[in-house]
């Protein structure tokens, strides 16, 4: 049955692997999130009131001195992974944050505050946004799972995290707030850094036993974690899609989908693959009347891979979700992850 899926999910992908002409720009820019520089370095560098370290999630440059720190805190477990920490596959995460940024997704589309609009406050990002509140369990979870599981060690200050405007209830504030509130999708979080600790002290004292930092394992409890965030903020804020354009809300949810299958590989989310496979994600938020595969100012490559993704969210659908049952059980062996890694590659190579 597995190789039954891995047939139909190259079908469905392999329009994208004809030899379409890329403008090869998969590097294009800077390597960093816009702004990555200017992110707070330290937990510290947050402001620091009444004992507490005090963190505007809804400020873009304070959500992303958040994955900054996160980056930081665990560059010592992928040393053997290539310089300057960009083997960390903690890395989709900001990467991803500061996608949404550079397009457009983290403002708000209703229209009805100037929040995240460069003639309004542009590092604002709205609580009315479907892509900011998807991202804010895909950030402010793992930061505060990073927090509990003692990745920066024991905080002088307890960390919390300011509410947004509207939907206060969606969101928790605190390692305790949100131990209560959504234990199980802390545990998975806690559980990712925990085993990087683990695995980490005891390379250091028994370096023949630990031959090396386990890197496949760290990618099933990392995908493991980024998919039940989402699986939990999905049905949360499905009411929020109705201010996004239709293409544009397909689009967030083709996207969701994929990530599932592509969870399923345990594809390596480090610097380079995740701008490689980003640079053909659609570069301004979709609008009506945009078609796939003929949006005019979008590359051939990344009309299929659009196009790919909303073939693969409906499959998925009319099988009601055995498709993606199959793809798992494919992927159930590093052989069956190494062809499912493959197929990700050709989907965005020209």
């Amino acid at each position: 049955f597995g190789v039954h899926a891995l047939l139909i999910v190259t079908l469905i992908l392999s329009p994208a692997t004809d030899a379409a002409q890329s403008e090869n720009d998969a590097t294009r820019g800077d390597v960093y999130p816009p702004l990555w520089d200017l992110a707070p370095d330290n937990l510290l560098d947050f402001l620091v009131k009444d004992k507490k370290i005090v963190i505007n999630a809804w400020n873009y440059q304070e959500r992303l001195g958040v994955y900054k720190n996160l980056l930081n805190s665990s560059s010592k477990y992928f040393t053997a992974f290539g310089s300057q920490n960009f083997g960390n596959i903690l890395w989709g995460l900001p990467l991803q944050h500061g996608w949404q940024f550079r397009t457009g997704r983290l403002a708000d589309p209703s229209g009805v505050t100037s929040c995240g609009y460069e003639d309004g406050d542009l590092l604002c990002i709205s609580v009315r946004s479907w892509w900011s509140c998807m991202n804010y369990y895909l950030a402010v979870i793992p930061f505060l799972g990073a927090v509990e599981a003692g990745l920066f060690g024991q905080l002088e200050y307890e960390v919390e995290i300011l509410p947004p405007e509207d939907r206060r209830a969606d969101f928790c504030y605190s390692v305790a707030d949100c131990r209560s509130h959504i234990p199980k999708l802390m545990d998975e979080w806690k559980a990712y850094f925990e085993v990087n600790n683990f695995t980490f002290f005891f390379f250091h004292l028994f370096p023949a036993t630990f031959s090396s930092f386990k890197l496949d394992d760290a990618l099933r409890l990392m995908w493991r974690a980024h998919v039940a965030s989402i699986a939990y903020a999905l049905p949360k804020f499905q009411d929020s899609l109705k201010y996004l354009s239709d293409p544009e809300a397909n689009f967030g949810e083709d996207w969701a989908n994929a990530v599932d299958f592509i969870a399923a590989t345990h594809f390596s989310t480090d610097l380079q693959n995740t701008n490689q496979f980003q640079a053909f994600l659609p570069q301004r938020m979709l609008v009506e009347g945009d078609v796939l595969p003929s949006i005019s100012d979008f590359s051939p490559q990344q009309n299929r891979v659009l196009l790919s993704l909303r073939a693969l969210h409906k499959a998925n659908q009319l099988t009601g979700g055995l498709l993606l049952k199959l793809w798992q059980k494919a992927m159930s062996t590093e052989a069956g992850r190494k062809m499912g890694r493959k197929l990700i590659e050709d989907l965005v190579s020209s």
